[in-house]
């Protein structure tokens, strides 16, 4: 998540500013006790980071690594997920997403692009290009959350997750600063 320097928030470090925002997605998608985290960010306009570089390992063996600053040339919301047998690319700035595929060669298609794999086994790499509705992801949480309220019921973002999510930005804080 790498952004311009902006105008407002620049009181909190970039941790809490946009990291937090990732470090919400990587808790919600990994079902797992963290096990280490490691960090490292910089002063450079402000008087708290403004770059950002965080580890985190999961009992599971994920891994996430998250980079935020505030001092790009060039606005970049993105994730890369990669796993046994796929890698995806989100673009949150976009709405889009690619999924990329290594599969059995079954011969079926054509065009498809094959490739060996460490075991000269036959591997077929297959695209999906997938575009998402825009929206803006904060303001609909908002919305939820005022409709949870109005219906008496459990925001999609709840005080733990929310919680959850602030502990961890100001132990990779913590790390930075020591």
């Amino acid at each position: 998540r790498l952004s311009s320097y902006p105008s407002r928030g620049t009181d909190v470090s970039v941790v809490l500013d946009l990291m937090i925002h990732d470090i919400d997605i990587v808790l919600s998608l990994v079902d797992s006790k963290i096990t280490k985290i490691s960090a490292n960010g910089t002063k450079i306009i402000s008087s708290s980071p403004d770059i950002a570089n965080a580890r985190i390992e999961f009992e599971n063996g994920c891994v996430a690594n998250l980079t935020s600053s505030r001092l790009s040339l060039k606005k970049m919301r993105k994730m890369r997920v990669f796993q046994t047998d796929s890698y995806i690319s989100l673009d949150f700035d976009s709405g889009s997403s690619e999924i990329i595929k290594i599969k059995d060669f079954d011969g079926k298609n054509k065009y498809a692009m094959t490739i060996h794999d460490s075991e000269g086994v036959e591997k077929e790499i297959q695209i999906e290009n997938v575009k998402n509705e825009k929206i803006n992801s904060i303001e609909e949480e908002h919305k939820n959350f005022y409709y949870s309220i109005i219906n008496k019921e459990d925001p999609i973002v709840s005080f733990e997750k929310g919680r959850n999510a602030l502990k961890l930005a100001i132990e990779i804080l913590k790390i930075i600063e020591n």
